[in-house]
Order: C-alpha cells, then structure tokens, then sequence
C-alpha cells in the first residue's frame, strides 16, 4: 500500500477552535435532534448555537489556520470519486489534512445542518418569533417548514452515520487514530503526504 510509513513523527493538523467547534458540534446536535419533541426551549436554545457554530466554521473556513481553510482541502467531484475508488482497492493516498472523500463529507455535513437552522428558525418565523420572523421566510407555509427541519435532520443523522464509518474505514486504511487527531490535532506526517507542500 502506498501509504505506508515508518515513521512516528506527527504535526499539528487541527487547530484549537477546529477541534472545540467538530465536539461542541457533535454534542449540540445531539441534543438538539433528540430533545425536539419534549423539550422544545432546550431545544430551540441548542439550534441556535449549532446554527452560530456553522457560521463560525464558514467563517474559519476562509480565514482560519492553513488545513482549516476550504481552498486547502476542498476538491472537485472528480477527486472525490477518484480518491473513493482507490479506497475500494485499499491503495489511497496519505493527506495530512482531509482527504477528498472526507473534505466531501465535511461540506454536506455544513450544508445539511445549515439547512436544518434555517428550516427551524423559518419555523419560528412563521410564529412571528425569532431572527428571521421579519423575513421573506415568515410567509413560508409551516407545515412545509417542518416537514423539510424534519427531513434534513434525519438526512444529517444518515451523514453522520456515514461520516462516522468513513473515519473507522480511514483510519484502517491509513494505519492511524483519525478520532485521536481530532482530539489532540496532531497527525502522522509523512514527507510524500499529497498535501504536505505549501
């Protein structure tokens, strides 16, 4: 396999805000997907902040740290296939930043979720509350609303599903603790890394 190495040395990969922003992510959404019908403040309360930590991971997405940034790391759908079919054969290039399948991932993820906000608050709009109730979005019809929050969350929960079996699949094929990255933000680094030059 071409990504094999001997080598131990790592380099730091994810930045702190990075990391604070992909758990903060994963605990807000969890709580804001299972508390929708019993809890609804909490549950408001929750979208609203998984709603600002989107923004904020566009916003680091432009100006944040070098593997932060979209141009590092985004690539064209020809990519993505190309990289998934090498995964298929077990003969994958190393990416110290995020490889193409997972860059795929990370931006359905952000337009998933930023569609689950935006459904939620038109929600509340509809109701005459909220950021967005003086809006083109509080004439939007609520039934409709609520079917298409309903649709993007479980379409987001499928996401993750598949995000999380992606980062088990990687971390095998690259012989490395892809969740123990994004914990410390450190990776492996190795010196014919497809995204190891400047």
């Amino acid at each position: 396999m071409t990504i094999q190495s001997n080598t131990s040395d790592t380099i730091k990969v994810w930045d702190p805000l990075v990391r604070v922003f992909h758990w903060s992510l994963v605990i807000l959404f969890l709580i804001t997907f299972v508390t929708e019908d019993d809890w609804m403040n909490l549950h408001v309360a929750t979208g609203y902040a998984v709603a600002m930590l989107v923004g904020f991971r566009l916003l680091w997405g432009v100006i944040g740290t070098r593997y932060a940034r979209f141009t590092q790391f985004v690539k064209s759908p020809t990519q993505v296939f190309a990289y998934i079919k090498k995964m298929l054969t077990f003969d994958v290039p190393h990416y110290i930043g995020h490889n193409p399948a997972a860059a795929a991932m990370i931006i359905s993820l952000l337009i998933s979720i930023f569609m689950v906000s935006v459904t939620g608050m038109a929600i509340i709009a509809t109701q005459g509350e909220g950021p967005l109730a003086e809006t083109f979005l509080a004439g939007f019809n609520a039934e409709w609303m609520e079917e298409a929050h309903e649709f993007f969350a479980n379409f987001t929960v499928l996401l993750v599903i598949l995000h999380i079996a992606g980062v088990f699949f990687s971390s095998m094929l690259e012989r490395e603790n892809l969740i123990k990255a994004m914990i410390t933000g450190r990776k492996k680094y190795r010196v014919n890394a497809t995204d190891s030059k400047p």
